[in-house]
């Protein structure tokens, strides 16, 4: 019964947002700022947002300001049916996130500390809240909380050179924005215990062989390789079904959590919210009729 309770109350809030929106967020459309650009796509590449980390000289490390434009940011698109796909990325060639900014972190009064962790891996949480796919294009090296921010996407592309790790036991603590808890889910527990023990770093290929990024591949002379390659992944997935997808997502999140029996309930429980869907219906009739089904989120 609590199981059930749960889903109904989770698919509850997921069905409230998809179908009010947020309207706040059209101020975001082109919106650019010193250390975080949002590019709504248009024409064939409709649905896709791209969020640009633009911080060169810290190689995008994550202080107080980054961190609250991305709190803003994710909190608006989280509300807005219009879109599908969400690229984390970097604005800048060959890099993605060095981490949590620890000069910025050295300066604060212990008191703050803890406090500003606790934010950092509530936004972390907030990416993998996301109704819709959210894809990490991994250009350079992605350290701490970098690599934590792209463990909550739900994609990861990398550039084979690029370079990846929790190092954080160097500094003799642990990764603190839910690297001990999703890098095990994705690689084994072996693996990242290994990962987390040694501080190793380790580079796209090896990444794309233990399961850590879904895809590596040699990086261009622009440097952005992983950021067109996760471009390309989105497009695949727009023309698909917005809520089917965004059900689907949930259902593998929340399956994850539970034993299988449960999973399977959760499943059936997600299924249950596309049947009454004027896209369920779209689908159906562009088949019969041979044609490409034009998806609304409804």
């Amino acid at each position: 019964t609590h199981v059930l309770d749960l889903m109904a109350m989770t698919l509850g809030r997921i069905a409230r947002a998809w179908r009010f929106g947020c309207p706040a967020l059209r101020r975001f459309s082109t919106a650019t700022s010193a250390e975080l650009i949002v590019k709504r796509h248009t024409d064939e590449n409709q649905g896709i947002v791209e969020l640009s980390m633009n911080r060169p000289k810290a190689r995008n490390a994550l202080g107080k300001n980054l961190v609250g434009m991305m709190e803003e940011t994710l909190g608006e698109l989280k509300f807005d049916k219009s879109v599908r796909v969400v690229i984390i990325r970097s604005a800048n060639p060959g890099m993605f996130c060095a981490g949590a900014d620890l000069k910025e972190r050295a300066a604060m009064p212990p008191e703050e500390v803890g406090p500003f962790v606790a934010r950092l891996r509530g936004l972390v949480s907030s990416i993998s809240d996301m109704p819709m796919p959210v894809i990490a294009a991994i250009d350079g090296a992605a350290l701490g909380g970098g690599l934590e921010m792209a463990l909550a996407c739900d994609l990861r592309v990398a550039a084979s050179e690029a370079k990846m790790g929790l190092v954080e036991t160097r500094l003799a603590i642990i990764p603190g924005a839910g690297g001990t808890q999703r890098l095990p889910r994705l690689v084994g527990p072996a693996i990242a215990k290994e990962l987390i023990f040694t501080a190793r770093v380790i580079d796209g290929e090896e990444a794309g062989r233990i399961g850590l990024v879904n895809k590596a591949i040699p990086q261009n002379d622009e440097g952005d390789a992983a950021a067109h390659a996760a471009l390309i992944l989105a497009q695949e997935i727009v023309p698909n079904g917005p809520v089917g997808i965004q059900m689907g997502k949930l259902a593998i999140n929340k399956g994850l959590e539970v034993p299988l029996e449960s999973g399977l309930a959760f499943e059936q429980a997600c299924y249950a919210q596309v049947i009454p869907t004027k896209d369920r219906l779209e689908g159906l009739t562009a088949f019969r009729e041979k044609r490409k089904p034009q998806y609304t989120g409804e």
